[in-house]
């Protein structure tokens, strides 16, 4: 690890200030850290914002507005997100572990940077960390990575769990720079990486994100999230997949779908959702809808096998959540 000087930010105007003049965010810092002790992030400069007021969880009538300094075990405990939102509960518990749940943010979470080896690994070409570089992943070992939103410069996954709940839910990103607050509508948060895979999001250069809010809709409360990974803890998705219904009657009456481990961003899947909504519930329909969970895929040398993996997770947890109360 390079030295680097630290400061506590006591208000916004501090942590902007310290932004502006090329400081890094940090908060749990179980990323951030992750990437100053493997070298591939040298910051000169690191703030701590936990000093900052973005710590509420507020349930409206008709959104839910998280504080980005909220840990992610406590979001997860949440009685009113277990009711409202349980797709977001479980994709939290899903996530890390429980000592890195403890600590990690919400902000944090979403800002995370990519699990790719080559990545991690500064002796590899790696166009997101040094861009022009090359991608070791495309012709090196790829298994685990994207096979939606590929391109010739980047194939990594986009690694947050939060993030595909957040995509299915329409969640939009509230940020504050020095201009005022604005919001980001999360499908439109995260880039995908055509050319330029270093730019890995929308926020603006030095911008604090102080929360997300979730609108409340019918379909939330009928949720869940479904998570594919090789082993059962402290493990990244090979396909996971954000579901949530409302059915009356027997019929699909709304459908948000979303999946991870697959994407360089998480994926919506509106093919699938067109697929479900206005039909009657049965195992077909899950099977029919699901067909479309791999539509444009590009599999790599490796990972192949994700194109059925993920039609049959969204088959999985389309019929699971379907079947709750």
């Amino acid at each position: 690890m390079f030295p680097f000087r630290f400061s506590k930010a006591p208000d916004e105007a501090s942590a902007l200030a310290a932004a502006a003049s090329g400081a890094r965010y940090i908060a749990g810092g179980t990323t951030l850290i992750d990437l100053m002790r493997e070298t591939v992030e040298r910051p000169a400069d690191v703030v701590d914002i936990n000093a900052l007021p973005y710590r509420d969880i507020d349930l409206q009538p008709s959104s839910m507005r998280i504080g980005s300094l909220i840990r992610m075990s406590e979001l997860a405990a949440h009685s009113g997100v277990r009711g409202q939102f349980p797709v977001i509960a479980q994709a939290l518990e899903l996530s890390a572990s429980a000592q890195i749940r403890n600590m990690a943010s919400i902000g944090g979470n979403l800002m995370q940077r990519p699990r790719c080896l080559y990545f991690r690994d500064v002796s590899a070409a790696c166009n997101r960390r040094t861009p022009g570089a090359g991608c070791s992943a495309i012709g090196g070992r790829n298994r685990t990575h994207a096979i939606l939103g590929i391109s010739d410069a980047c194939v990594a996954t986009h690694p947050s769990d939060l993030a595909v709940a957040l995509v299915a839910l329409d969640a939009q990103v509230i940020t504050r720079d020095p201009n005022g607050e604005y919001p980001i509508r999360i499908s439109e948060f995260f880039r995908q990486p055509g050319a330029t895979p270093d730019q890995e999001h929308t926020l603006r250069p030095g911008a604090l994100i102080t929360a997300i809010e979730v609108p409340i809709v019918p379909e939330a409360r009928r949720s869940g999230y479904l998570k594919v990974r090789d082993r059962e803890s402290f493990e990244f998705a090979l396909a996971s997949a954000a579901v949530a219904l409302d059915i009356a009657d027997g019929t699909v009456r709304a459908a948000r779908v979303a999946v991870g481990g697959v994407g360089t961003v998480p994926w919506r899947l509106a093919a699938v959702e067109q697929a479900l909504v206005g039909r009657t519930a049965n195992p077909g329909l899950w099977r029919d809808a699901a067909s479309h969970a791999a539509d444009g895929a590009k599999p790599l040398s490796e990972n192949g096998f994700k194109v059925e993996l993920v039609k049959r997770t969204v088959e999985r947890q389309l019929a699971a959540v379907a079947g709750l109360p």
